[in-house]
Parts: C-alpha cells; sequence; structure tokens
C-alpha cells in the first residue's frame, strides 16, 4: 500500500507495475482522476527515486513513486474559533459531526458560522493552512456526519468511491404515521420544482433516485427509520419520504408539522468506506441529538 501525509503520495512499484507509465499506475490502480492527472501535469509534482520526472515515463519494479501535493488552492474560508465535534481525524480524512442549523459552506446569506468556518480555524490552531473540501455536504436543517479531504487525493478518491457505490451512507429520520412496509426501497426520480429554486419533487423527468428504508421504532404518531442513500440526489430523502404520504417530523418545506420539533428529524448517522491508504474498513458513526432522542423515550 502507499504512504500518505496531507502533501505527499509514496508508492514503492512492484513487479506489476514494471514498464507501465506512471499516469496508468496512478489511473488504473489508484483511480486518479483525468482531472487531478492533469493538475499534476503543472509544475513539478511528480518525483521518480527522488528526481523530477513525467507522468509518461515506463516505471520499473523497486522506484520509488512521490507525487507533491503540497501547492494548493488559496484558503478562502476565515477560519474561525468554534466548537467543533470531531468524529475521526488522520492524515488525510476529517469526520465531524454537523449540528443542525449550521450551514456548511459560506453563502451569500451565511457569511460566518459555518462548518468550513469551524474547519478551517481548527487546522489553523494545529499549524495547517488547507482549504475546505467537504466530501459529502448535509442540509442547513439535518444534522450528523460531514466528511472532510485534506487534499485533492484525498477528496477524489472518496468521490470515486461514492460514485461508484462503495460508500456507506445511512440516516436516521422520524416520519408522520406508520408505513404498511418494515422495510424497503422508494424508486422515484426527482427534479427542481418548476416554481422554486429549493423545493425537489418526483417527476419522470427528474433524475434517477433510489432510498432504501428500515423501520426500526413505532410510535404512537410517528416511526423511526433508518434510510440508506443508493444516490445522493438534494433533498433525496425528504422528497422521497413526501412522495410515499410520510413526511419527516418537522419539516415544513416537505409538508412536516413543526409542532414536536423545529427542523426535519433526520440526522446522518453513519458514514462507511474502505481507506483509500491503509485498505482497512472505516465506520463512522454519530449519536442521535439531543432534540430526535428526547422524542424517543425508548431509545
Amino acid at each position: 500500500m502507499p504512504e500518505k501525509d496531507q502533501d505527499r503520495f509514496i508508492y514503492c512499484l512492484t513487479e506489476n507495475d514494471e514498464n507501465r507509465k506512471l499516469e496508468e499506475i496512478l489511473r488504473r490502480q489508484f483511480h486518479f482522476s483525468r482531472k487531478l492527472i492533469q493538475k499534476l501535469k503543472t509544475g513539478e509534482h511528480v518525483w521518480l527515486d527522488g528526481k523530477f520526472s513525467y507522468l509518461n515515463i515506463r516505471g520499473r519494479s523497486g522506484q520509488t513513486l512521490t507525487i507533491d501535493f503540497a501547492e494548493e488552492e488559496d484558503v478562502s474560508v476565515s477560519p474561525e474559533d468554534a466548537d467543533l465535534d470531531l468524529l475521526f481525524e488522520d492524515k488525510i480524512l476529517l469526520a465531524v459531526n454537523k449540528p443542525a442549523g449550521q450551514v456548511v459552506h459560506p453563502t451569500s446569506v451565511y457569511r460566518s458560522g459555518t462548518l468550513a468556518n469551524a474547519v478551517t480555524g481548527y487546522w489553523k490552531k494545529n499549524g495547517l493552512s488547507l482549504p475546505f473540501r467537504p466530501i459529502s455536504r448535509i442540509d442547513r436543517n439535518t444534522s450528523g456526519i460531514v466528511m472532510i479531504a485534506k487534499n485533492r487525493y484525498a477528496h477524489q478518491q472518496l468521490a470515486w468511491m461514492s460514485q461508484h457505490h462503495l460508500v456507506g451512507k445511512k440516516y436516521l429520520g422520524l416520519v408522520h404515521g406508520h408505513l404498511k412496509s418494515s422495510a424497503g426501497e422508494i424508486a422515484l426520480p426527482l427534479r427542481l420544482a418548476p416554481d422554486s429554486r429549493i423545493v425537489r419533487e418526483t417527476h419522470p423527468d427528474g433524475q434517477q433516485s433510489l432510498t432504501l428504508y428500515k423501520v426500526l421504532e413505532e410510535y404512537p404518531y410517528y416511526s423511526l427509520l433508518e434510510f440508506t442513500l443508493v444516490t445522493g440526489r438534494t433533498h433525496q430523502i425528504r422528497a422521497h419520504c413526501q412522495a410515499i404520504g410520510h413526511s419527516l417530523v418537522g419539516d415544513d418545506l416537505y409538508g412536516g408539522q413543526t409542532e414536536l420539533i423545529a427542523r426535519q428529524a433526520l440526522h446522518a448517522f453513519h458514514y462507511s468506506f474502505i481507506h483509500p491508504i491503509s485498505g482497512q474498513p472505516i465506520k463512522i458513526e454519530a449519536p442521535l441529538p439531543a432534540d430526535m432522542a428526547s422524542l424517543m423515550p425508548k431509545i
């Protein structure tokens, strides 16, 4: 397996790499994207046995290939000293438990107080100057896990895994009423509603979207469900729940009632994948937030 820190990827070529172009090794064996390969061709990022090399050079067994990621984009997010609930961190990845009400990235409306500001501030305190690269995003009023990459390689590796359904993403949600089946799938295409810039609706011309669900608990007026995202469309779980007649509790944008909780009762609690460097399975889980837990006395 290759070595990796924030700045470098180091790999010792094997017999299987004999006479193969370095670009081919990076693309086929380590899933470097075309975009990342193109970035590596500008400047001195590729080294073979300590000497600058081009990616079209053919390698030999025993040589050491080093990719230098030290030249990063400017950090455009202002660092802020804010609370951060860390769930996982290593040399290339960071996972945090985002509270409901916090925006992931600054916008024209939310210029500060975002997760990006907090993460950038955390890195600054630890002597790092890194761009904010979220691998996964969740809505402002959804709580739970947000994965963040510390360099381009980590970001594109997790993005590649997500595209190939190799990342497990699970949510907990409270929905109104009781479902007929204890488990099932919601396979309804989604598109942006024509009269809105935010709301998604089911429509035959929309993007194919698939959500799996499992009923965990039933209460007098609502149910606790576990959702698994197969696709990752904007507002997918929220729109799918409304479409089947069981809106998320608190989700007034998609038909939910707000008497019990002042935001959609949705929490990203599970994220799993094979680590792109160590090859070890990683499972990250975020505990249920207090506002949702207070609605479930059995938990």
